[in-house]
Order: C-alpha cells, then sequence, then structure tokens
C-alpha cells in the first residue's frame, strides 16, 4: 500500500509541476490534491526535492529501457563498455522514432517535458536537466552513434535530431498530434533513405 501512495504522489506532483512549474507548486499542494494532509506526505517523501529527485530517477531508468528494447546502448557510446556495442542504422531510427512517441505520448514522459519546458527560463538547473534530456544530451549521443560512420557525426546528427526536436514543439501547438508523429516517421525514413545511398 505505501509504494501505491509514493506512485501516486510522483504522478500527481508531476501532473502539477507540469500544469504550475515546479517552482509554482508546493508541498500544500500536492497534499491537497492528493487529499491527503501535509504530514501524511513527509512521511513518504522529505521534501519537494525528494519528489522531483525521484522522478528524475524514475525518468533515468525509463530512458535506459527504452534504448535496451531499440537495442542501442544505454550509456553514451564510450563509457561502460557501450563503445562494443555496434548500432545499426535500422537500430537508430526505430530508437528515434520510438523515443518521439515516448516523449510526446507517455503521460510521465510528456509531463516531465512540459515541466522541464517551463522551468528552463526560471532555474538554471532545470534549464541543464532540458538540455541533457532533450537537447544537447540526445545530440551528443547520436553524433557517438554515428561516430566511425561518417567523416562528419555531428553534422549527420544534427541532420537527424534537429527535425525532432522542433517536431516536439510543433506536437504540443496543434490538434492533429498523428500528422506530426506521420511527419517525423517521414522524416527518419527519408533520412535512412538518404543515409543508405550515401553509404
Amino acid at each position: 500500500m505505501q509504494g501505491d501512495t509514493r506512485e501516486r504522489i510522483l504522478q500527481t506532483a508531476l501532473a502539477l509541476f507540469a500544469e504550475r512549474g515546479y517552482a509554482g507548486t508546493s508541498m500544500s499542494d500536492i497534499a491537497g490534491a492528493l487529499g491527503l494532509s501535509k504530514a501524511a506526505l513527509y512521511r513518504h517523501y522529505e521534501s519537494k526535492q525528494a519528489i522531483f529527485d525521484s522522478i528524475v530517477a524514475r525518468m533515468e531508468a525509463r530512458d535506459r529501457e527504452q534504448a535496451h528494447r531499440s537495442g542501442v546502448p544505454q550509456d553514451m557510446p564510450g563509457e561502460s563498455g557501450a563503445a562494443d556495442q555496434k548500432t545499426t542504422l535500422a537500430q537508430l531510427c526505430a530508437f528515434s522514432k520510438a523515443m518521439f512517441r515516448y516523449w510526446t505520448q507517455d503521460a510521465f514522459a510528456s509531463a516531465f517535458r512540459r515541466m522541464l519546458t517551463l522551468e528552463q527560463y526560471r532555474d538554471p538547473a532545470m534549464a541543464r536537466l532540458l538540455q541533457q534530456v532533450l537537447a544537447a544530451g540526445p545530440l551528443e549521443y547520436v553524433t557517438a552513434l554515428l561516430s566511425g560512420m561518417t567523416d562528419d557525426p555531428q553534422a549527420l546528427a544534427l541532420t537527424l535530431y534537429g527535425p525532432m526536436f522542433l517536431l516536439y514543439s510543433v506536437y504540443d501547438g496543434v490538434q492533429d498530434k498523428e500528422a506530426v508523429t506521420a511527419m517525423l516517421d517521414a522524416h527518419i525514413d527519408r533520412f535512412a533513405r538518404e543515409w543508405e545511398g550515401q553509404a
């Protein structure tokens, strides 16, 4: 039962963070949304930061699961033995499609992304986290995966990942979400065809 309550706290807190921002949400807000007293909430998490840290840990674990399912390295290539794992173009493309769906359609991941988008201008730590999980971090990861396949892996990574990052914002601003997902799929398929044509 305690595990269920802790899970409800994480889900509820993240929903509030995504709606109001981390800074705009208090422990009282979280307790109220859950129908708990603040004292009961503090029995599960000692602070709002502790809740946030648990959310980040959950996201890191889920990102690793996504990578494992797609057959790409779970760590940055070159770290923890990841350099020994070869990634094919098909795996990279499948992983890219899966990650776009994950960050846009998974309730927990999309709320996390919205929270970081809101908070990046208020909190330098949130801005760094956004860079790590959705901007510079993925670009560095894809660049490392493409290293050795091309003379300019960063340019190729930008070609793949730049439109993907843009389409997160497009997805958030339109009613026809499926059309944006189809646009992303078409981009990745075109990338694969062009890369195979050059190889």
